[in-house]
């Protein structure tokens, strides 16, 4: 029941995921990011420890296709889980289980991917990418254009609930981390919560790292 876009900015080298699901909190579940490494999303009756050894896979020298199989069969019961990465070079990985839910697929673009279950269209994955691919400016507007994009193609086939954003940058913790718990317009809640974020993150990086000199 979610769709999702993994990518890394060639202007900035930042990565992020975007995510969107008919269940509540996928942020506390599904997207995860580490400077420097990766972004992973893991979904489809996902196992939340599957990002973690995803992005371990990767800062081990492990990438592609094989990171994503191989943190997915770290764990019991792979063949329900689907997993989607872009490593710090932007080199893309996905896994798709044989149990994966419903109508599922995926699309790749440059440095980018998404990918989908239960989608009320087999054409969501590729308006996600393209809508990504169309958007303007920072990594995180282009992440939420694509997911609007989903939904505007069919998104998945019951209403959304829950979205989540997560974007690294160079620090050791996320320059943005965004969610949406449980609403009935998740991804216009998002959107609203990036527009109260966006002028305020540099200030908040900068009061962790010199609280002195911010």
């Amino acid at each position: 029941m979610t769709y999702s876009i993994v990518a890394r900015c060639a202007r900035t080298g930042r990565l992020g995921v975007a995510v969107a699901t008919a269940s509540v909190a996928v942020g506390a579940r599904c997207p995860f990011a580490t400077a420097g490494v990766g972004a992973v999303v893991t979904q489809n009756r996902t196992h939340p420890l599957i990002g973690p050894r995803t992005l371990a896979l990767l800062g081990a020298g492990i990438g592609g296709d094989a990171a994503a199989a191989q943190a997915a069969e770290t764990f019991d019961f792979p063949e329900w889980r689907q997993v989607a990465l872009v490593d710090a070079t932007g080199r893309i990985g996905t896994y798709h289980g044989a149990l994966c839910s419903g109508l599922h697929g995926e699309a790749r673009g440059e440095a980018a991917v998404a990918l989908g279950n239960l989608l009320r269209s087999k054409d969501v994955p590729a308006a996600v990418l393209a809508g990504y691919e169309a958007a303007v400016g920072s990594l995180e507007q282009r992440l939420l254009a694509g997911l609007a994009a989903g939904l505007t193609a069919g998104g998945e086939i019951k209403p959304l609930r829950s979205a989540a954003l997560v974007v690294v940058d160079r620090d050791a913790f996320p320059y943005t981390h965004l969610r949406i718990d449980a609403d009935d317009d998740p991804l216009r809640k998002l959107d609203e919560l990036w527009q109260q974020w966006q002028p305020v993150a540099e200030t908040y990086r900068r009061w962790a790292l010199d609280p002195h000199g911010a």
